[in-house]
């Protein structure tokens, strides 16, 4: 690469340089990139602010890009000078002893382009994002380094830290524990670290700050996410939220929990008799029967330990498919479901509650648990015309209170009924003082402060007899996937990429590029082993960890849940095996245990990928007996997990070795392991005990994997083109709080938003074609009283003016006469303070009613699908009407809010943003607008230029919105 060889020969070069001759580089790098936006903005001084803008990123992206060579070569020469030194990183003296080998300077140079550098583990990803971090910083724009954990933002910052401060460059860590102003420090220096979580939610808490000094960040330009997968993948369906608490909670858990728990385990009883029928019914030899009965079980109760067992006989899955095949082609699922109180779908994670399980619920009332149609219900009541129009308002209102309280009573029901069916403790999640935790299914960590969205969580606060957490109103809200893509640059490193490379481009614009590494993969991996059991499985895997132990071999486990790893853990207890367990309980002794598990005989069992981010660091003659030995006891739905466990063994050329144990019963076998699985076990005649090692087989999961992959793919993808409507309101939104906050004259605001609200009110109650008398003066009266308390003297107006453009003119007058008054009274200085907060008040107030009611119509948007209409376009269309109305409703109440203002009492200044707030990474069943309690390819090889996220909208330019208007004559016409 003729890069590396520029870089490499500076490199040479630079060893002659002194100290401060080599940090003098940096100043000289400055000054060449300063000159070069000197020379744009004397070239095209007369381009707009934007356009301006433009040319000097380009002449930016192109200087970079020459400097490049000289500017990794000083990195990599301030490396060497700093062999040997010691310094504390998080409480620990480490030695340094690192300088990037060329591998890692192909990685940095990946980074700069914005795209993805997949570097296999332990082959230093740290340490190469300090090349592109530290050439992107020369721009004085800031530059972020996005990690997973506050660990290894303060551990990577602190490791780190030392090759900037040499070069001359400050360097900040943000933590949770920090304030507004040691924030505010940190996002200042030259390079940040900081988690995703971090960065995110300081970008909602300005865009809820009163006061310019309390923002904390700065433009959104260059960030580097390390374990990009995790990130931008396995997090995208999480938006994070901003909340408060709402003053009345409406939910009955408490209420209708001793119900669910009788349905439940009437449901239980049902399915195991329905399972007894079924092993009779095949003893009989009516096969077929006996088939819509397992699917009969399968349907009620898909985790019965019965059915699993049942399930893993010879032919019995194969015949369970065939049932399920001619009842979904007849159309008669329904009658399935009918003999059961409700029906499970697994892999889509619904519940429906039948006829039989309504009447169960509420025998006296069965109609409890049934909606009206509430459509034809206030038809009828507007077509009797036998009541008055009060009698036919109260009667609609108390229809739409009885539809409100049975909505909420089913949605509750519903909940509690996935709580106890779908979600198991110690598995989706743990319970630790009084609270339940979610525990993260790609990491195994507990993710604290998240919680299930749409009243999930509480049903199963409800559930575990915790306390059950007050629901809360959302106050802002972004997804990970949508802050991401507002920098400039974006750039990603990972040990697993390249099975999500699709991904990466179709949603982010973002190329994966291999690196190579620097010595040999020589890790073996083996076969797959088969077992028809899941306790024949755990069986094996113990003799397996007793035989490396004899060979002085230590051996990382890797478990899918806690559950598992505490199965594990009992049955290495009785046999006297000494071990660590490494999961969401025990979490704290992470880095401790991590240390310790390349010891010879070591043995660690870990959920998951706890401990990413950390080497573990092989023991004396662990190399000689063949390295770290890993074991998987279940393949996860993703295939880079898997990919990822493997990868903690056999680092830079060390040896080692990885095999995975797996059953019949486990989930995504049992979810997704298609009859094939089966029924080559059903030909290999496997029995009970014996394992199986079939190509067949293993491609079989492979296959299952990227099922569910695609399947997770398009559940994401379908979550972005929703948000991708919130967004585009949100950066108005934000834009317009933005130019209130920091604009230092809003007079000329209030003066555009004053004249469009009189020619509005004017148009709506006046008509060109009819007489003054005519109008509504009426209307007219009631809204410029309310709005501007001025008083409107209909009979002087009717003799005065003849056309609404002479009325529109004689209103504005008026109103800015008042206004006038009140700039004289107060004075200058509070007037444009009381206009400041007028609009971020209202503003912050509207865009959460707004919040709360998008949420509502994406629930709601569903059921249109039954009318042959798609979701999405409805969602679009109603949303962009919505939007519309909230536009108009700010600019409406910031105007009575200026008018209405109580003459000589000085306007509160409210420092910082609201108290009382809540943060929360949902884990999101929905787009999360409600909050967390409230229901609640890759093209290879071709250098890329850097992906630039969404171009500002100019006033001439064409709405967004598609409505063929100019910007500034649609959406952007009262901003």
């Amino acid at each position: 690469m003729p890069t590396v060889k520029k870089i490499n020969q500076y490199y040479e070069e630079y060893h002659s340089l002194s100290d401060e001759e080599l940090r003098g580089k940096t100043i000289e790098f400055k000054q060449r990139i300063e000159a070069a936006r000197q020379a744009v903005r004397e070239a095209n001084g007369d381009l707009g602010e934007e356009e301006l803008q433009e040319k000097i990123n380009e002449a930016e992206d192109r200087v970079l890009d020459e400097i490049l060579p000289e500017a990794y070569a000083a990195v990599k020469e301030t490396c060497r000078r700093l062999v040997g030194q010691v310094w504390d990183v998080c409480g620990i003296k480490i030695k340094w002893d690192m300088i990037p080998f060329d591998v890692q300077l192909i990685g940095a140079v990946v980074l700069h382009q914005g795209k993805i550098a997949e570097m296999a583990t332990g082959e230093g990803k740290t340490l190469v994002a300090t090349m592109p971090l530290y050439l992107n910083a020369l721009t004085g724009r800031g530059v972020h380094l996005v990690t997973v954990n506050d660990y290894l933002a303060k551990r990577d910052s602190q490791w780190m830290g030392k090759i900037y401060e040499f070069l001359g460059m400050s360097v900040g860590c943000i933590l949770n524990e920090m304030d507004s102003e040691e924030r505010k420090i940190m996002y200042n220096c030259d390079v940040t670290y900081g988690t995703n979580n971090e960065f995110g939610f300081d970008y909602l808490r300005d865009n809820m700050a009163i006061r310019e000094e309390d923002l904390v960040q700065r433009e959104h330009y260059y960030a580097i996410v390390d374990e990009v997968d995790s990130v931008l993948i396995d997090e995208a369906r999480t938006p994070l939220i901003i909340s408060g608490p709402v003053s009345v909670s409406t939910h009955k858990f408490h209420e209708l929990k001793p119900r669910v728990e009788q349905l439940v385990r009437k449901q239980t009883l049902l399915v195991n008799k329905i399972i007894a029928d079924a092993k009779n019914l095949l003893n009989e030899e009516k096969e077929y029967e006996a088939g819509i009965k397992i699917l009969q079980a399968y349907r009620g109760a898909p985790k019965n330990k019965q059915l699993v067992k049942l399930l893993n006989e010879i032919g019995t899955k194969k015949l369970m498919r065939k049932v399920e095949n001619d009842y979904l082609r007849d159309k008669k699922m329904n009658e399935i479901d009918e003999e059961l109180y409700f029906s499970i779908d697994e892999k889509s994670n619904v519940i429906d509650l039948t006829e039989k399980g309504r009447n169960a619920l509420s025998p006296d009332d069965p109609e409890m648990f049934v909606l009206p149609d509430l459509a034809t219900e206030l038809q009828k009541i507007e077509d009797d015309s036998l009541i008055d129009i009060k009698e036919k308002e109260k009667r609609k209102e108390k229809l739409q209170q009885l539809y409100a309280e049975k909505s909420e009573r089913i949605h509750n029901i519903s909940q509690l009924l996935r709580a106890y069916s779908l979600f198991e403790k110690d598995v989706e999640y743990v319970v630790q003082g009084g609270k339940v935790m979610i525990v993260d299914e790609f990491t195994g960590r507990l993710m604290s402060g998240r919680r299930y969205s749409d009243g999930l969580h509480q049903a199963i606060e409800a559930k575990e007899n915790v306390k059950i957490e007050r629901e809360t109103q959302t106050l802002a809200t972004i997804t990970l996937q949508n802050y991401f893509r507002m920098y400039k640059k974006l750039a990603g490193m990972t040990g697993t990429a390249a099975t999500e490379a699709h991904e990466f481009w179709e949603i982010y614009k973002l190329d994966v590029t291999v690196i190579p590494t620097n010595k040999p993969v020589i890790r073996i991996d083996y076969d797959d082993q088969i077992y028809r059991t899941k306790r024949e499985k755990y069986n094996a895997v113990i003799s397996e960890i007793e035989d490396m132990i004899s060979k002085g071999r230590p051996v990382l486990v890797g478990t899918i849940s806690v559950d598992v790893s505490e199965i594990l853990s009992r049955m290495l207890k009785r046999k006297g095996i000494k071990h660590n367990v490494l999961n969401a309980k025990y979490h704290q002794q992470e880095a401790e245990i991590i240390a310790h598990a390349g010891r010879a005989g070591a043995v660690t069992i870990a959920t998951n990928m706890a401990g990413r981010g950390t080497d573990i660091k092989l023991g004396a003659g662990v190399r000689e007996a063949g390295g770290l030995h890993i074991i998987g006891t279940e393949r996860h739905e993703a295939r880079r997990i898997d990919l990822q466990l493997k990868g903690r063994s056999g680092r830079q050329g060390d040896p080692g070795s990885s095999k995975f144990f797996l059953s019949l019963e486990d989930d995504l076998m049992r979810l997704f392991g298609s009859e094939r699985i089966a029924g080559v076990m059903d030909r290999l005649g496997a029995k009970e005990g014996e394992v199986i090692q079939h190509r067949l087989i293993t491609r079989s999961i492979e296959k299952a994997q990227k099922k569910v992959e695609m399947h997770n793919f398009s559940i994401r993808k379908h979550l972005l083109e929703y948000d991708n409507v919130m967004n585009q309101q949100r950066e108005v939104i934000y834009d317009r709080r933005a130019h209130s906050l920091k604009g230092k004259n809003m007079k000329e605001d209030m003066m555009e938003i004053l004249e469009n609200f009189v020619d509005e009110r004017v148009e709506r109650y006046t008509d060109p074609k009819s007489y003054p008398e005519e109008w509504d003066w009426e209307g007219l009266k009631h809204d410029f009283l309310k709005v501007m308390l001025l008083s409107i003297d209909e009979k002087k107006l009717q003799n005065e003016v003849s056309k609404p453009e002479e009325l529109s003119e004689f209103l504005k007058k008026k109103a800015k006469e008042i206004y006038h008054r009140k700039e004289e009274v107060l004075g200058e200085e509070i007037m444009r303070q009381l206009e400041r907060i007028a609009i971020l008040k209202v503003i912050d107030e509207k865009w959460k009613e707004h919040l709360y009611e998008m949420d509502n119509l994406k629930e709601g948007v569903g059921l249109r699908a039954y009318g042959q209409k798609d979701p999405l376009i409805e969602y679009k269309q109603e949303g962009f009407r919505m939007f519309l109305e909230l536009l108009s409703r700010i600019n409406e109440e910031a105007l009575e809010f200026v008018f209405r203002a109580r003459i000589g009492i000085e306007p509160p200044v409210v420092k910082g943003a609201p108290q009382r707030i809540t943060l929360i990474h949902d884990s999101a069943t929905g787009m999360g607008f409600k909050g967390a309690g409230e229901e609640d390819t890759q093209i290879p090889g071709a250098k890329r230029k850097p992906v630039k996220v969404g171009k500002k909208v100019g006033r001439n330019d064409p709405c967004p919105c598609g409505s063929g208007k100019k910007y500034k004559k649609c959406c952007g016409m009262n901003l």
